[in-house]
C-alpha cells in the first residue's frame, strides 16, 4: 500500500519533463507503458506457479466472463477519471484540480470499497479518510496562497468533479472482479484492466486532440513529433503508475486488508506529489510564512490519516 501510494504520487513528475509538450501527446506513451508494465507483471511475478489457480495464464483462461467484464471496465472508467484530471490540470492548475478530484475519489471510492468488501475499523478508516480530505482541502490553500496562484473556473471546477467521480468509481469494480467463482487474481485483473483502459483511449484521447478542452487542435501525425526521449518519459511514467495499482492490487487482495483500506491509502499519494513540489519542484520557494505554515499543518494531517487507515486491518 505504501508502494503504491509512492507511485501514484511520483508518476506525474514524468510530465514535468517537458512542460511544452500537450498532455494529450503525453497520455499516449503513458498507457503504453501502463500496459507494458501490466504484460510484464502477469508474465513473471504473476507466473512463478503456472500449476496455481491464480497464476496469470490459467487464471486468464478459466475466469468467469462476469469478472472479465468488471475488470475491463473498471480500466475504461479509470481511463475516462484520468484523462478529466490531467484536462482539469491544464484549464485550472493542480491547486483546483487535485484536490477536487482526488477528495470526491477518495469519498466515493473508500464508502463503494467498503460496502462491498467491510474490512477493517471503520472508524479508523473513515476518520482516517477525513484526515486525509482536509489535509487535501489544506494543499489546495497552500497552492493557491501562492503568488499568482490557481483561480477556480467553472469549467476547471466542472471538470476536477467528473474526474472525481469517474476515479471513485473505477476501484469498486476491480474489487468485484477479485471476489466471488472463476474470480481474477491481482496480476490478472491489472493485465484486464489495462486492456479496458488503453482499448477505451483510443476514442477518448483522440476525441480530446480534435476537441481539446484548452489551446488548439492536435492531429495523429503530431504525437510523432519530438526526440523519442519524450516518448520514453511518457512511457516511464505509465510504468511507475502501474507498479503502484498492481501494488495496490495484490495488497487489497489479502483477506485482512480489503481493497477500502487499500484503495484509501493508496490515494495518500496527493502527499507524496506535494512533497516531489516543495523539494524537487520548489514550487513553495517564494511562499510565505502563512503558506509555510498550512503545508507544516497539512502534512501533519495527512500522516495522522494515513495512520488510521494503516492501523485499520489491525485494531478491531
Amino acid at each position: 500500500m505504501l508502494l503504491s501510494m509512492l507511485c501514484w504520487g511520483s508518476w506525474a513528475n514524468t510530465q514535468k519533463i517537458d512542460k511544452r509538450r500537450r498532455f494529450e501527446l503525453f497520455y499516449w506513451d503513458y498507457i503504453w507503458g501502463l500496459l507494458a508494465c501490466a504484460l510484464l507483471f502477469g508474465l513473471t511475478l504473476g507466473n512463478t506457479n503456472p500449476a496455481s489457480p491464480d497464476s496469470f495464464l490459467r487464471n486468464l483462461a478459466t475466469a468467469s466472463f462476469r469478472s472479465l467484464l468488471e475488470a475491463f471496465f473498471g480500466g475504461v472508467i479509470f481511463n475516462l477519471g484520468n484523462l478529466l484530471l490531467v484536462a482539469a490540470i491544464s484549464v485550472a492548475g493542480m491547486a483546483v484540480a487535485f484536490p477536487i478530484g482526488a477528495g470526491l475519489a477518495l469519498v466515493i471510492g473508500a464508502i463503494i470499497n467498503y460496502i462491498i468488501s467491510p474490512k477493517g475499523n471503520p472508524i479508523l478508516l473513515f476518520g482516517g479518510i477525513a484526515l486525509i480530505c482536509i489535509a487535501i482541502v489544506l494543499d489546495a490553500m497552500a497552492y493557491r496562497g501562492l503568488p499568482g496562484g490557481a483561480k477556480a473556473s467553472t469549467k476547471g471546477v466542472g471538470l476536477s468533479l467528473a474526474c472525481g467521480v469517474a476515479v471513485g468509481l473505477f476501484y469498486p469494480f476491480v474489487a468485484k472482479a477479485l471476489t466471488g467463482p472463476n474470480h481474477l487474481g491481482p496480476y490478472t485483473v491489472y493485465f484486464v484492466f489495462a486492456l479496458g483502459a488503453a482499448i477505451s483511449n483510443f476514442p477518448m484521447n483522440y476525441g480530446l486532440m480534435r476537441r481539446p478542452v484548452n489551446g488548439e487542435p492536435l492531429r495523429v501525425k503530431d504525437y510523432f513529433k519530438g526526440h523519442a526521449s519524450l516518448h520514453a518519459w511518457g512511457i516511464l511514467g505509465g510504468a511507475i503508475w502501474g507498479i503502484g495499482t498492481i501494488a495496490n492490487f495484490v495488497a487489497s487482495y489479502v483477506p485482512m486488508i480489503g481493497p477500502a483500506t487499500s484503495f484509501s491509502l493508496g490515494e495518500g499519494n496527493t502527499m507524496i506529489s506535494a512533497i516531489w513540489g516543495i523539494f524537487v519542484w520548489k514550487e513553495f520557494h517564494s511562499a510565505g510564512n502563512r503558506v509555510k505554515g498550512l503545508l507544516a499543518i497539512m502534512f501533519l494531517f495527512f500522516v495522522l490519516g494515513l495512520s488510521c487507515i494503516a492501523l485499520a486491518p489491525v485494531i478491531h
